[in-house]
């Protein structure tokens, strides 16, 4: 069965994770490894969540799931298919697990679903991320989960301090492998 294992499972999204991922979105520190430059309110991602109700994955070209566990129903984190692109037949990934359940190889667990998902289900070739280099339990995730460097985009993102910048690694991971 696509999209959970023995202790967790993927779902959509739903207006009841509103507060949720209020909290998670608006992690000011977590804003870095993605494209995030000010707070989320919940009126915006009151709209979003309504806006993938109504849309697909082929629609909307990305696709958050929710992280839940089996046993007890809780939200952990989530996990987003984006830059959906079916003609090619590749999606970026991006995961989140909160903080208060990290250490656990949740995102281990969250990674190897999702990618079943994409491959088996969604039919990709293949699946890539973008990992700041200064992210190294990142950089071992995917590494582990059997992702190769295929490049470095150099100075990709700002840090911290304004004055200095990130490279970014692509990794990937084919269908095939």
């Amino acid at each position: 069965m696509y999209l959970e294992n023995s202790i967790l499972k993927l779902r959509a999204v739903e207006p009841e994770d509103l507060d949720v991922l209020y909290s998670w979105e608006n992690i000011s520190s977590l804003w870095k490894h993605g494209n995030t430059l000010a707070p989320y309110s919940k009126l915006s991602l009151r709209q979003y969540i309504n806006d993938s109700l109504s849309m697909d994955i082929f629609q909307s070209r990305q696709l958050r799931l929710m992280v839940v566990l089996k046993n007890s129903g809780v939200a952990i984190g989530t996990v987003d298919l984006y830059d959906f692109d079916p003609h090619n037949e590749r999606a970026g990934i991006g995961i989140l697990v909160d903080e208060n359940h990290r250490g656990q190889k949740y995102a281990s667990e969250i990674l190897q679903i999702i990618q079943d998902y994409a491959f088996n289900f969604l039919h990709l070739h293949q699946l890539y991320a973008h990992i700041g280099t200064n992210n190294e339990i990142s950089i071992n995730l995917f590494s582990k989960a059997g992702y190769k460097e295929a490049g470095r985009l150099k100075d990709w993102v700002s840090t911290d301090k304004k004055t200095e910048y990130e490279d970014v690694l692509v990794m990937q991971l084919f269908a095939c492998e």
